[in-house]
């Protein structure tokens, strides 16, 4: 019995880390960049989700893309003596710019922060693409540090890094295909 039940939670587990593996395997990166002081962007298309409260998200049904930006303490580069390396960095302001290649057509949302069990904290929103699924793309990410009123910052903070938690970023990429994301389903 003991060993049934071992085998039972192994095969279980597999399944599960093949599910968990073959979502993140369908995740798009769309581009990826390293910001001072010490902050690494992960910008992806992820496969649409069901997120909650439903009254301030996008429902799975309408959604082709789950836009995510992925925003932490760097795990390679320089970070601020201090900072836990990976760790996420709230109270950032993340819009992104989606523009159809083919119509011009355009649509802007605003990202907010998300929690799940595959990238623990991001910001992302569930959103439908300004056109077909197989048109190209290009998104622009914009992303403003916190408010003074949002986050205070102290003296060692101010004396090793300026008078302000980080510059305001832009982020183009261009020729993106979220076909292949639009069309995949987690379920």
């Amino acid at each position: 019995m003991k060993r049934l039940l071992i085998k039972s939670l192994l095969i279980l587990g597999a399944i599960n880390i093949g599910i968990t593996n073959s979502v993140q395997a369908l995740e798009m990166i769309i581009g990826e960049s390293y910001v001072k002081p010490g902050i690494d962007f992960i910008f992806e298309g992820a496969i649409k989700d069901h997120v909650m409260p439903l009254s301030q998200n996008l429902a799975e049904g309408k959604t082709d893309v789950h836009i995510e930006a992925r925003v932490n303490w760097s795990a390679k580069g320089e970070v601020p003596k201090g900072t836990p390396r990976g760790g996420f960095i709230p109270y950032l302001k993340i819009n992104a710019e989606v523009i159809n290649q083919r119509t011009k057509e355009t649509t802007f949302v605003t990202l907010t922060p998300h929690i799940n069990l595959i990238d623990n904290f991001h910001y992302a929103r569930n959103m439908s693409l300004p056109g077909k699924q197989d048109d190209k793309y290009t998104v622009t990410f914009y992303v403003d540090p916190p408010e003074i009123s949002d986050v205070s910052l102290h003296k060692d903070w101010v004396d090793g890094h300026q008078a302000y938690f980080m510059k305001k970023q832009k982020f183009t990429y261009q020729d993106l295909d979220f076909e292949k994301i639009a069309k995949a389903s987690r379920r």
